[in-house]
């Protein structure tokens, strides 16, 4: 879901956007965590985790073939989401297609495909003259298809005609891609609103009985980050969830992980009210990259706080946050959603004093 109001904006080359996602695929799995039992008839639960770990490392290297090849299919266009690439967004639909509507057969070892409804419905209808791009492009990626003519005009799958897809070199893997469309189509409530990118991210979540931990959420979040960061990152995390805040993960055009606090609430809240009430979160986006966002409201109660930071954080603050468009004339950047700070080796040099920041927007723990 765009935050630009209309505006339209040229794109960051493909490549770019899938060195991005490919930051946020995770980077570490758990070997064990049940399983729905709306996946029990796919296969056990090992052979979905492992097919879900298979598939998390075919993404990988569907990444480094976007990295490389990726500008021949699709070209930075003005838009207004930085993150709407249609060719990504084919091939997403079309993965989907045969995970979901394919049957698993021969020791599971190939998808047997009758109907491709990407390539026939109205609904997220993929051209026609892309159709043979996005199976071409699977197949320099590993797949293997079977039983139909990838240089025809044409392409033709039914109950007569089926598409064998088969996947040679970690066959598992064809299982995973299964599971994990099955949770897309049937498991997640929010498509209305999502960029339909769940599945190229390999977010196993809706996959498992049990909520994702927060802690393992943030790991992954910052496993693309120097460790330095990282460890300062995750020192923050303690800091404030050991004072009370509490998380809430935002996973559209991007992934924001929230912290407010909550203790004056009187009634329990949904993700979504944590969320709204945010007072700082890390976020990463193709637009703004890896981040610290903080929604300041108290700054004039702290004035002479301030006064001691680092003038490029004084700065900062003095310029508040808001749209844009009101607040500096200029196009629509995202500003309303906070203070934006960078999370990378400049931030080491500030770290005690956004600690400070955020402590002197909670006066119950105010510890300047």
């Amino acid at each position: 879901m765009s935050i630009n109001h209309g505006e339209t904006e040229m794109q960051k080359p493909i490549s770019e956007y899938a060195k991005f996602m490919k930051g946020l695929l995770p980077a570490d799995m758990p070997d064990a965590y049940s399983l729905k039992p709306r996946f029990e008839y796919v296969a056990s639960e090992e052979t979905i985790r492992k097919g879900v770990a298979a598939f998390r490392d075919f993404l990988y290297l569907f990444y480094d073939r976007v990295i490389s090849d990726g500008h021949l299919y699709s070209k930075p266009q003005q838009t207004k989401n930085p993150a709407d690439y249609p060719f990504l967004h084919n091939i997403n639909h079309l993965l989907i297609d045969i995970g979901y509507h394919g049957k698993l057969v021969e020791n599971s070892e190939i998808l047997m495909i009758t109907e491709i409804p990407s390539f026939t419905k109205s609904k997220n209808r993929i051209p026609v003259s892309k159709q043979a791009d996005c199976l071409r492009f699977l197949a320099l990626c590993g797949f293997r298809f079977t039983g139909i003519d990838l240089e025809a005009k044409t392409l033709v799958v039914s109950e007569k005609r089926p598409l064998a897809a088969s996947y040679p070199d970690d066959p598992v893997m064809l299982t995973g891609l299964k599971a994990l469309s099955i949770a897309d189509m049937e498991l997640r409530a929010d498509r209305r609103y999502s960029n339909d990118d769940n599945l190229l991210r390999c977010d196993y979540s809706l996959l498992n009985t049990e909520e994702a931990d927060i802690l393992d959420v943030l790991r992954n979040y910052l496993h693309p980050l120097p460790e330095e960061i990282r460890s300062y990152a995750l020192g923050l995390h303690k800091r404030y969830t050991d004072m009370g805040m509490v998380c809430a993960v935002n996973k559209r055009d991007g992934i924001r992980i929230a912290y407010s606090n909550l203790k004056k609430s009187q009634r329990v809240l949904s993700l979504r009210d944590v969320y709204d009430r945010r007072l700082w979160e890390f976020a990463a986006s193709i637009r703004h990259g890896y981040c610290i966002v903080v929604r300041t409201k108290k700054t004039d109660k702290y004035a002479d706080v301030i006064e001691n930071f680092p003038l490029y954080l004084q700065e900062k603050i003095r310029q508040g946050y808001g749209c844009d468009r009101k607040l500096r004339n200029e196009r629509c950047q995202g500003g309303c959603q906070g203070i934006r700070i960078p999370l990378d080796d400049s931030i080491l040099d500030i770290k005690h004093d956004i600690e400070i920041l955020l402590d002197s927007e909670m006066p119950d723990f105010r510890s300047v």
